[in-house]
């Protein structure tokens, strides 16, 4: 066991709640899920390389992975008894996404891409889609009933099994 927390990261084909068992077996403190439906790793370096065996293999892993919103739901059930943070990425474009995920049972969530986009015209921009993102949040939180991240936590509004991010 390590003295620091260690989180583990998925990138782009979500965690297993078998792999979660795995990882929680040996003491990491949190899983950020890293569902499909986000960036496609397999798809950068599918640009990045110049074999073409490759670039055809990883055609065939372009639409592969576990959803994230299955895997928040496969986390938290290897995670039934045991402390650790569930981080949702994968997809997340929006405040809604970023509710419906933290209603499923992730603890935070992580958005990577668009906020690269923002980033890469302006520090202004950027900070306006963080905004919107909490504005979104809000008014989703608002919409149920919920006053705190902790009532957002666990409710049975915004859960549906089949959404993506």
């Amino acid at each position: 066991n390590a003295t620091y927390p260690v989180v583990v990261r998925e990138v782009g084909f979500g965690i297993s709640e078998e792999t979660a068992k795995k990882l929680l077996a040996a003491g990491v403190s949190g899983i950020d899920v890293g569902g499909a439906g986000g960036t496609s790793w397999i798809e950068v370096e599918k640009n990045r390389v110049t074999s073409k065996i490759f670039k055809k293999v990883a055609d065939d892993f372009c639409q592969w992975g576990i959803p994230t919103a299955e895997s928040i739901l496969s986390v938290k059930k290897a995670a039934e008894n045991i402390p650790v943070k569930i981080i949702a990425s994968g997809g997340i474009r929006s405040g809604l996404d970023v509710a419906k995920a933290i209603a499923l049972g992730a603890d935070i969530a992580g958005i990577g891409l668009p906020a690269l986009k923002n980033i890469h015209v302006s520090v202004d921009k950027c900070m306006e889609y963080i905004r919107e993102i909490a504005l979104g949040l809000k008014i989703a939180m608002f919409g149920i009933g919920a006053s705190s991240i902790g009532e957002l936590k666990n409710s049975k509004y915004l859960k549906k099994k089949k959404d993506t991010f």
